[in-house]
């Protein structure tokens, strides 16, 4: 779920992972329609890397 809202609505993607001041960012670089795409690109990424550091999380815990 949270990739397609990467994709559609990037910015909306950083506010679900706790990241507000990047979200904003991508809201702004978001507006133009030629930043959309770096903009869904950079979410994607960011959304990779949260579920990767939540893996690493949960296997230090143990």
């Amino acid at each position: 779920m949270r990739l397609l809202l990467a994709i559609f609505l990037p910015f909306l993607a950083f506010f679900t992972i706790g990241r507000p001041f990047s979200g904003i960012i991508c809201l702004i670089l978001q507006i133009t329609l030629i930043g959309w795409a770096p903009a869904a690109l950079w979410a994607v990424y960011a959304l990779s890397q949260y579920d990767t550091d939540q893996k690493l999380d949960r296997i230090y815990r143990r």
